[in-house]
């Protein structure tokens, strides 16, 4: 018997869609969160015959249970831990502990590559053609490669997953895993998956005028209220504002927060491991904890939304030879104009800052950062160059 637990994710259920494929009706399998992980173990090793095999995916255990597992391995030899999330680099010292973040070829590694790596090499499962394709769409997915390679078959089919049950999504995938040639997504679902998408969207739409702005630590942060559609609420925001260091989603339901970024050189899985959470470089998570809470909620809680740069503009545009307009909460107006292709200036109030940059995105940057200023409208640019316009004439 083999007994898989594993994360209740759509990476931690493609794990679970390979066991059932390869064991059948001899494997057990249970999707857990990260709190309830160590529940499921210590009930494992204190209910189970010592002649099932313990698979464990996408999770990693406390330190407790990680002393209890070495004991059941060193009496049976029935464990192994596959996991790709660095902060559980620690496991690879136990014999049954595999972690990689990264594939022989160079390639970012999700839990449901790695067991299907183990199963086909140990003889447990055959590759097929549609089980590979789904396996990679659940990888691209998971470490959002997907968007790098605009691969939206895989964000299409995460959006699948939420859309139902696990028992359903694992029974329909499991049905065409076995018959197809191709993974595939049929006509109905495509439907359902174009009414979701446009659902998405104008969820999107009305979180980016929620979004506030704020300086934590080192970093400079967006922060929104959202229940739903994490990844895609938070990838939208990180290139909407491309000046934030990342994007944290407070679910407060759930009790949760979702950190989110864009840019290579933040680790959000660093910052949410100082609430006791992890996950991946450019997306992580943890419990709305108390140091958390007053962070996240207390500190941001009085302040506006950051309204959107003005999408509609002919004339008020980034690297316009006259100039591009800009404003902050405060009422302040900002100028942002090139003196020469490398001395670009930013006047405030029509006084210019000391600051000299050497590129656009580098002065819209700093301006975005620390006076939280968005694009104006076309009117007020326009009122602007009309009253320049009249001071000359006046002083000829």
């Amino acid at each position: 018997m083999y007994k898989l637990l594993s994360h209740n994710d759509l990476d931690g259920i493609g794990c679970g869609i390979l066991a059932k494929l390869a064991f059948q009706e001899q494997v057990k399998v249970k999707y857990n969160s990260i709190a309830s992980l160590d529940r499921e173990i210590e009930y494992f090793l204190e209910n189970n015959e010592r002649d099932t095999f313990l698979f464990i995916t996408d999770l990693s255990p406390n330190e407790e249970n990680e002393k209890r597992l070495n004991d059941y391995y060193i009496a049976t030899g029935n464990v192994q831990l596959l996991d790709h999330h660095k902060t559980a680099f620690y496991l690879n010292e136990y014999e049954w502990g595999k972690v990689l973040t990264e594939d022989e070829n160079g390639y970012l590694t999700s839990a449901t590559s790695l067991f299907y790596q183990y199963l086909v090499t140990h003889g447990f499962l055959e590759q097929t053609n549609a089980i590979t394709e789904f396996v990679e769409l659940v990888r691209q997915y998971d470490t959002w490669e997907w968007e790098k390679n605009d691969n939206q078959q895989a964000r299409r089919l995460n959006t699948l997953f939420f859309l139902g049950s696990i028992e359903e999504f694992e029974e329909k995938m499991l049905e065409r895993l076995k018959t197809s040639e191709h993974f595939y997504f049929d006509e109905f679902e495509k439907k359902i998956l174009t009414m979701e998408e446009e659902k998405i969207e104008r969820y999107i739409r009305r979180k980016k005028r929620e979004l506030v702005q704020t300086a934590i630590g080192e970093y400079f942060t967006g922060v929104v209220y959202a229940e739903s559609y994490h990844s895609e609420l938070g990838n939208e925001l990180g290139k909407e504002n491309v000046h934030l260091d990342f994007i944290a989603i407070l679910n407060m339901g759930g009790k949760r927060i979702s950190f989110r970024t864009i840019h290579d050189h933040i680790d959000v899985s660093a910052i949410a491991a100082e609430f006791g959470g992890g996950g991946h470089q450019k997306a992580a998570g943890c419990s709305l904890t108390d140091e958390a809470y007053e962070r996240y909620v207390v500190q941001t809680f009085h302040i506006a939304p950051l309204p959107e740069d003005a999408k509609r503009n002919r004339y008020n545009l980034r690297f316009s030879s006259f100039g591009t307009m800009y404003k902050n909460l405060k009422g302040e107006f900002f100028l942002l104009y090139s003196k020469s292709d490398f001395d670009w200036v930013i006047e405030k109030n029509k006084l210019p800052l000391d600051q000299i940059f050497t590129s656009f995105y580098e002065a819209e940057w700093f301006l975005k950062r620390n006076y939280q200023a968005w694009l104006v409208k076309d009117e007020l640019f326009v009122d602007y160059l009309m009253e320049e316009a009249k001071k000359v004439r006046h002083r000829e």
